[in-house]
């Protein structure tokens, strides 16, 4: 068993997003069921339960414009309500809670750099990769796993750390944070961005310092796991290892997954299996196993608990399974798949080593 964080707090549920919305404190109450059902928190599996810090306004303006979080405040004190003109939703309690969020993913940052844990996972709500410097979307408040990056390189000195996105939609609040930056390197793989955030194509790949250091894999709606997996051995894993991180965050969403109501990938349990398999070994190559990770998104409530469970077994390298089907290949969608993923490379060839 490896010494293992999970970064929580019963906080998280006091972030109300009203009746029916799909980023719900149920989200996280099913995970800690199941969390609890498998006695997670005992001494024989290596994870110890640690609560967030309140991030300060100043940790929050490592990558959001003071205006913003200004805003964010107000609107939270005046009752709550929109930060944007779809679904973002904020409650009374959402600044507060929204900042044990990011103090939650610096938490976890601070365990695995203290020396105290090999890796930490922030089970952390609201999620963060789509708010960007100056403003809330898809659910997002504020960027917890940009502020942890900009932590680790504004304040710890880092040079060079990885933003590994999972999730099914394009983290266009990330990639904005760090767009003209060579000390984050942001890869993310995800569903065709064009129906939403509208950010995320082939050919952003980073401007100025940051040019070369943003990569993108849109995957056509409905791929599976052989696709996925091909790009992430193709192109994540080989860019990756050239860049040397010195430490790897990854934004965890489990809307990839097939049973997800708001996604529109098709990966299977044994997929996200694979991922953090693939993932680990990158950490304990380059960077001595420093590996946090962030939840982001993933709305099917019957699925939710035993997904995370799954991934946070694979981290503390202990026994778990989950029965999960693997749904019927679509050669059409796997030939648009394979064409993304030469594009990427081919738009790639010009920073890194790969196959084009």
């Amino acid at each position: 068993m490896e010494e293992m964080a999970i970064v929580f707090s019963p906080k998280y549920y006091e972030h109300n997003t009203g009746r029916d919305h799909p980023e719900s404190s149920r989200r996280l109450k099913t995970v800690m069921r199941e969390l609890k059902r498998l006695n997670l928190f005992s001494a024989t599996t290596g994870c110890q339960l640690v609560e967030p810090e309140l991030a300060s306004i100043e940790n929050l303006e490592l990558v959001h414009d003071p205006e913003y979080v200004g805003l964010v405040k107000r609107i939270c004190e005046l009752g709550g309500g929109l930060l944007d003109l779809g679904d973002t939703v904020v409650s009374p309690k959402s600044f507060e809670v929204a900042r044990y969020a990011v103090g939650g993913a610096r938490k976890a940052v601070d365990s695995v750099l203290d020396g105290n844990y090999q890796k930490a996972f922030a089970l952390v709500r609201p999620p963060g990769h789509h708010a960007g410097p100056y403003y809330g979307a898809g659910f997002c408040v504020f960027n917890n796993v940009a502020v942890a990056a900009a932590y680790l390189i504004e304040q710890h000195s880092f040079e060079r750390v990885l933003i590994l996105d999972v999730d099914a939609h394009h983290g266009n609040g990330t990639q904005e944070i760090f767009y003209d930056s060579e000390k984050a390197l942001y890869m993310s793989l995800h569903e065709d961005p064009r129906e939403f955030p509208g950010t995320g194509f082939v050919d952003e790949v980073g401007e100025g310092a940051g040019l070369g250091y943003n990569v993108n894999v849109p995957l056509p709606f409905g791929t599976g796991d052989e696709e996925y997996m091909k790009a992430f051995d193709e192109v994540v894993v080989p860019v990756a290892r050239q860049y040397e991180p010195q430490f790897v965050l990854v934004s965890v969403g489990y809307d990839s997954h097939y049973g997800d109501p708001v996604g529109k990938l098709q990966l299977s349990a044994a997929a996200y299996e694979s991922i953090f398999k693939k993932t680990l070994d990158l950490a304990s190559t380059v960077c001595q196993g420093r590996l946090v990770a962030v939840l982001e998104g993933g709305y099917n409530l019957g699925q939710l608990g035993k997904l995370a469970a799954l991934t946070i077994s694979r981290m503390a390298d202990f026994s778990y399974s989950m029965k999960d089907g693997t749904p019927p290949a679509n050669s059409n969608v796997a030939r648009r798949a394979r064409r993304v993923i030469e594009k990427v490379e081919k738009a790639h060839s010009a920073f890194w080593k790969l196959r084009a």
